[in-house]
């Protein structure tokens, strides 16, 4: 490993005569320069492993290259060594405070120059190759955490087509409504990593439903009193499946699919929440949810043409969805239309539009 040596000194002998003594040692390139400021230039730009600096010297002196050296966040752990005169008492500890390694006193000891020179040779190839294992370490850490992130989304995303397979309403509305809440929860100012978050929580809001019977589940009619009942125990199963995880992602997902039903008069399920008392994501959940299953054909429904499901969110502004909430929707509204053409849409068909029976 080949470590460069910067030195300072105004004395073109002394730079000729510690630039030979730092070519006697293997694996060391001294750099000299005569200008403090241009040795500064140089660290700035380009680093070194070692830097030796004469005190005197014109401004920048001794003590300020150390002192700017110590500010340069790359050449924070590099040796400095000070040549200075023996009695400088108050010059040496002015340096160490300045972030000085060492001293070598003048006139400078060929023999004693070279020690010190190499064992701080030894010392930062040691720094060096920490560095170099604590970087490939950070790297495999960031690789497993990516890792582990990746088989999380992989989780969750099977986790969410689990109701796929009991439910025919799923498939690709599952990804339309949680793409139309992250652009609504966009426009309502939620961070990028809030915004993440809703998009992978959002598909999980009726896991819940793998725990209702068939006869329900799949009933091609309205539900009668009994059965709705039943229907609506699936927030609480959801929430029952996603809740206590050390994951954020199922955190809010678990959070979604417990409040996604509740309305904003106080009028849903299944604990009467009212106005902000529903968390946020529910809030939004609940409209983007809304409008693709109405605009989606069902076995019970055919899908509403795309005028009248966003006439009903507004009608319902204030009494089942939040306001805040369908405003930024009607906002984002060509954005809407795009994810539609993006992700498979349901056949729309004006003729037998009839309201929707399932919750």
């Amino acid at each position: 490993m080949k470590l460069s040596v910067v030195i300072v000194d105004d004395s073109e002998i002394n730079l000729s005569l510690f630039k030979n003594f730092v070519a006697r040692i293997d694996g060391l390139d001294p750099l000299c320069f005569s200008v403090s400021a241009d040795a500064l230039n140089w660290c700035e730009q380009h680093g070194a492993d070692i830097v030796i600096v004469d005190y005197m010297m014109p401004a920048p002196d001794g003590i300020e290259v150390v002192k700017r050296i110590a500010r340069m966040p790359h050449m924070r752990d590099v040796p400095v060594i000070m040549i200075t005169a023996n009695d400088q008492k108050q010059v040496r500890v002015a340096a160490l405070e300045s972030g000085a390694t060492d001293f070598l006193n003048k006139p400078v000891d060929k023999s004693e120059f070279i020690a010190r020179i190499r064992n701080m040779a030894t010392m930062r190839r040691s720094q060096r190759l920490l560095s170099d294992r604590a970087a490939l370490l950070a790297e495999e850490v960031a690789q497993a955490t990516r890792a582990i992130i990746e088989r999380e989304r992989d989780t969750i995303v099977r986790l969410s087509r689990a109701a796929e397979y009991r439910d025919p309403e799923t498939g690709n509305h599952i990804l339309r409504m949680a793409h139309i809440a992250k652009l609504v929860g966009a426009q309502m100012g939620l961070s990028a990593a809030d915004q993440t978050l809703l998009l992978e929580a959002a598909p999980m809001h009726d896991i819940g439903k793998v725990g209702i019977p068939d006869h329900i589940l799949l009933k091609p009619g309205r539900l009668n009193p009994d059965e709705f009942f039943i229907m609506k125990q699936h927030a609480e199963i959801g929430y029952a499946i996603l809740s206590n995880s050390p994951s954020p992602i199922l955190d809010a997902a678990a959070e979604i699919a417990l409040c996604h039903h509740e309305k904003f008069d106080g009028s849903g399920y299944p604990r009467g929440l009212r106005g902000k008392e529903i968390p946020l994501f529910s809030r939004i959940v609940a409209v983007s949810d809304v409008f693709d299953a109405l605009t989606s054909a069902r076995p019970y429904k055919r899908a509403w043409e795309l005028d009248r499901a966003r006439e009903f969110l507004i009608e319902n502004s204030g009494n089942h969805f939040d306001p805040d909430c369908v405003d930024a929707f009607l906002k984002v509204w060509d954005e809407v239309l795009r994810v539609r053409e993006q992700i498979g849409i349901d056949h729309c068909d004006s003729n037998d539009l009839t309201e929707p029976s399932h919750p």
